[in-house]
Parts: structure tokens; sequence; C-alpha cells
């Protein structure tokens, strides 16, 4: 070939290969650069080893301090407490003096002071207004209690005995006979009846020679028959048989306590 020969121009797909293997060995060269350039932290003085990688080690924990025993500090002696002043007992109040005292060989019997339920026995009072006053005491299944009494300065004792049969009766009468009559008392004790006269009816008789004893109110007439013996009838002056119903009440609840 003789160097007057023209150049053979290459084709245009030819010249595009050319420039894309350009641009590739230019991207290729800018990326081996970016690579090759030093770190920050690297020595970049000529002739300087580069530092061994060192991995970045957790930091150590944290270690808490176990708390040192505590000493339990010496109590401070206490200062001794003041003597706790004497307590002086508050001046009781004068009490009323009792002035009705009542007391029973039955416990618990009703105690009224002119009918009016004041407690049971045994019983005191200092509220009883003195001066005169009526004083009941009664008890189931016995026989009533019942006295005049004068309360005063001292105290008044009342000693109740329902199981103590009492007996002590007196009534003015009249000995119907069969002619006449005869005027006198008849007197009931625990011993029995007796009738008292100054002529010669006089009697006595014991309860259990009784044969009858009873009272006829509306023919005001008191009648006491002694077994196998006489018969007695007895009436009084009164306007009515009150007395006479008095007295055979109170014999009569005497025998039965006596049975």
């Amino acid at each position: 070939m003789g160097f007057l020969e023209e150049p053979e121009i290459p084709s245009r797909g030819a010249a595009r290969r050319v420039t894309l293997i350009l641009l590739v060995a230019l991207g290729m060269g800018a990326v081996f650069l970016f690579l090759s350039r030093p770190t920050d932290d690297a020595d970049t003085r000529p002739g300087a080893e580069p530092e061994p990688f060192v991995s970045a080690a957790p930091p150590p924990a944290e270690v808490i301090p176990e708390p040192a025993p505590s000493v339990a500090e010496p109590e401070a002696a206490s200062e001794p407490e003041p003597a706790p002043e004497p307590v002086v007992p508050a001046p009781s109040p004068l009490l009323e003096p009792v002035r009705l005292r009542v007391t029973s060989d039955v416990d618990g019997a009703h105690v009224f002071i002119d009918r009016q339920y004041v407690g049971d026995t045994p019983f005191e009072s200092s509220d009883v207004a003195p001066g005169p006053h009526r004083v009941n005491v009664a008890a189931p299944g016995y026989d009533g209690f019942s006295q005049d009494v004068e309360i005063g300065d001292a105290v008044t004792q009342l000693d109740v005995a329902f199981n103590l049969v009492r007996l002590d009766e007196r009534v003015a009468v009249v000995h119907k006979h069969r002619f006449g009559d005869c005027a006198g008392y008849l007197v009931a004790s625990l011993d029995g009846i007796h009738y008292q006269t100054d002529g010669e009816d006089a009697f006595t008789v014991a309860f259990d020679a009784l044969e009858e004893f009873s009272v006829d109110y509306l023919e005001h007439n008191l009648r006491i028959r002694v077994r196998r013996g006489r018969t007695f009838n007895f009436t009084d002056a009164e306007a009515n048989a009150d007395k006479l119903f008095v007295f055979h009440r109170e014999v009569e609840q005497a025998i039965a306590q006596l049975r």
C-alpha cells in the first residue's frame, strides 16, 4: 500500500462501538479511583502503614456496687418520763339517807306505796316523802301484806314473812241464845277460836275440831259448829256484816296456810 492511498474511513456503526468502549473504560477508571482513595482516618503520609481494622467492642456493662451493710446506730438514752401527777378523786355527791327498806322471805315480791308500784324486794328508797303512807307487798301464790307506816328521818324497816302464818283477829259479837243473847268477843289465833265473855258461854275450839265455820252476809250471821258438840251463832251491832265477813276470811286463810 502506498502512502498516497487515502485512508479508509470507518463506517458509522464501527464509530459507535468505539465510542461505547471508551465510555465503559472511563466509567471503570472512575470507580477504581473512588474505591482506592484514602479514608478520612487513614494516615496519608508517604510510607505510612495502614492501621489494622479493629471492630468496635460493646461498652462494658455498668457494675452496680452492693450497698454496704448498715450499722445500727446506738439509741440515744431516753430521758425518764416524769411521774404522773396523783389523781385526786372528785368528792362524791351526798347521798340521800334511806327512808324505807322492805325485805321479804320471798325474793322479788312487788312493793306498792300508796297503790303505786315502786319496785321489788329487797327494796330501798330515799324518795319517799316524810309523812304517813300505806305499803303493800304482794307475791304470787301468797297472801298480800299491808301496813300503814310513818316515814321520818330514821329508816322505816318492814320485814315481810310470806311463809310465816299470822293470825290475830278480834271482833265484838253478840252470841244469840235460844232465849236471849250475851255480848263478848271472838278472838282468833293460831291456837283456834276463842269466845270471850263474862257469862258461862265462853269456849275455845281448835281448828281441826271445827265441823262448820261459815258466814251468811245477808242474814248477818256467823256460825261455828263444833264436831260432836254445840252450834254457836253470832251477830254484831253494826249496820252490816262487814266485820264478821273480814274475821271469817282471815281465819279461813290462816287455816288454809296451816294445812
